[in-house]
């Protein structure tokens, strides 16, 4: 039980996929695959938020910028951040951030005053160094798109994402983060191609050419970010490095199954549906370990 532990507070990555599925099937009145009706069906987070609320914690979801720069992502989760404060009655938070949710969240802590409101920053598949892909899109015409885009719909967060806009950041944050009261964890993820959701399988291999092992668009090494962050003063901090126990697809660390991950079963003897359930269930199982491991840090 989690008694008067801290709130978890779950931080989305760029470009939430569930934005337009869940306008789409509001309007056709739609649940695909699932059995039962149910929004968080169909949350970024799928299913998980519910899964840590019924082990007794107090979850809350958030929601920022669709794929605007960090800076802007930071300042709406910080709202969100005092919202859950102020609905809580809680002084700090957990803030679990998956993705581009991670940056956010270090961004927050860093340049919007927040590091006394957040006790922990847990991510997951989060691209602390930056990710190849980003700077391949950019090198190959995605620049162009970002501004054609941006008249209607602010895109400029995937620039944040190169290696040297990440290494800047790094660098610029690394005083702070090394001295500030916050605990900082990182879970790394990383799937064979043959498993990996077939739309960003193209983005796989372009990683693993230049960075290794990866999730589909994060290399490990990124996700893992440093083993310890060193202050101009001499302050060192330990960052708590581990691996995700699922071996996970991006989406897939988020709760979301595809029919590639029955090549890890012998899929004949297990019927699909069961096989699907047995994945997610062990996915939020891993955020219930984080979530039980970051309420022992409370006082």
């Amino acid at each position: 039980m989690a008694g008067n532990t801290y709130p978890i507070v779950l931080a989305h990555g760029i470009a939430r996929f569930d934005f337009l599925t869940n306008v789409f099937l509001r309007r056709i009145n739609l649940i695909l695959w699932d059995r039962s009706f149910g929004n968080d069906r169909l949350h970024y987070f799928r299913r998980i938020a519910p899964y840590l609320r019924a082990h007794d914690f107090e979850v809350y979801t958030t929601s920022v910028r669709f794929a605007a720069d960090v800076a802007v992502r930071a300042r709406d989760l910080r709202l969100e951040v005092e919202r859950v404060l102020e609905e809580s009655g809680h002084e700090k938070v957990h803030i679990i951030g998956h993705s581009m949710g991670g940056l956010d969240a270090r961004a927050m802590i860093v340049d919007e005053g927040m590091a006394d409101r957040v006790a922990s920053m847990t991510s997951i598949g989060t691209p602390h160094l930056g990710t190849t892909f980003a700077d391949w899109g950019l090198a190959h015409g995605g620049d162009a798109i970002v501004k054609a885009v941006s008249l209607a719909l602010d895109i400029s967060g995937f620039a944040n994402l190169t290696l040297m806009a990440m290494a800047a950041f790094n660098e610029r944050a690394r005083n702070a983060e090394a001295t500030n009261g916050v605990i900082y964890q990182t879970y790394a993820a990383s799937q064979a191609l043959d498993l990996v959701f077939g739309p960003i399988q193209p983005s796989w291999k372009i990683i693993h050419e230049q960075e290794g092992a990866n999730d589909g668009l994060v290399s490990v090494q990124s996700q893992r970010w440093a083993a310890t962050l060193a202050s101009d003063g001499g302050v060192v901090k330990r960052i708590r490095q581990r691996d995700f126990p699922v071996a996970a697809d991006h989406l897939n660390q988020v709760g979301w199954w595809d029919l590639r991950e029955l090549r890890r079963a012998r899929w004949w003897r297990v019927s699909l549906w069961r096989e699907k359930e047995m994945f997610e269930t062990a996915v939020k199982n891993a955020y219930l370990h984080i979530a039980q491991d970051v309420s022992r840090l409370d006082v």
